[in-house]
């Protein structure tokens, strides 16, 4: 039989040594002294951190589901400022066209105040040349007042013919407008007697 070798000795000697501080390992937690469980849980907690800080270089699952959920708000918030921008310049674009109508309204308003005054102007100046033209014919003979007015237009005519019963009415005296239009041709008589009844 060969003999076994001085390594093979000192190799077999170490694994029974290690058996025999397992087994007794064991034998002293089995009996209370040693807590097995709380020496093991604290060795792999000291190696967990290894383990993590492998991975220190890159962000972890939960923080990319912030950083997603930020950015989506921040996305949101984008995506609402835009809407609200987008409103804003329709309104502006709305009240830009109501400015517009006011100004063409109001523009619409001068030229139509334009045109009154100008219309007032001529009708004082009108009513003044009435005046006049009933003073001075009634300050001459019937007969060349009707030889002049018959060659006006006719509303003129009956312009002059009030004027002249008003001048008389203020005075208190008779006035001579019956007597003019009875001078006058039967057609224009009759014309300016019409239009003085209607208007």
């Amino acid at each position: 039989m060969r003999k076994i070798s001085d390594k093979a000795k000192v190799l077999y000697l170490g694994v029974l040594i290690l058996f025999l501080a397992a087994v007794g390992m064991f034998w002293l937690d089995y009996i209370g002294l040693v807590d097995m469980e709380k020496i093991i849980s604290r060795v792999y907690r000291q190696e967990a951190p290894l383990v993590l800080t492998a991975g220190d270089d890159e962000p972890s699952l939960v923080a990319k589901e912030e950083f997603e959920k930020e950015k989506d708000k921040l996305r949101e918030r984008v995506e609402d400022l835009d809407k609200r921008e987008a409103l804003i310049a329709e309104n502006e674009k709305k009240l830009e066209k109501e400015r517009e109508k006011i100004d063409d309204m109001r523009k619409g308003l001068e030229l139509e105040k334009k045109r009154l005054d100008d219309e007032k102007k001529k009708y004082s100046g009108y009513q003044r040349n009435v005046k006049d033209l009933a003073q001075k014919l009634s300050n001459i003979r019937p007969e060349d007042a009707v030889e002049i007015m018959v060659k006006w237009e006719e509303p003129l005519i009956v312009d002059v013919l009030r004027q002249i019963d008003a001048d008389a009415q203020e005075a208190g005296k008779v006035s001579i407008s019956s007597y003019l239009i009875s001078l006058m041709p039967k057609d224009k008589a009759g014309r300016i007697l019409y239009i003085m009844t209607q208007l």
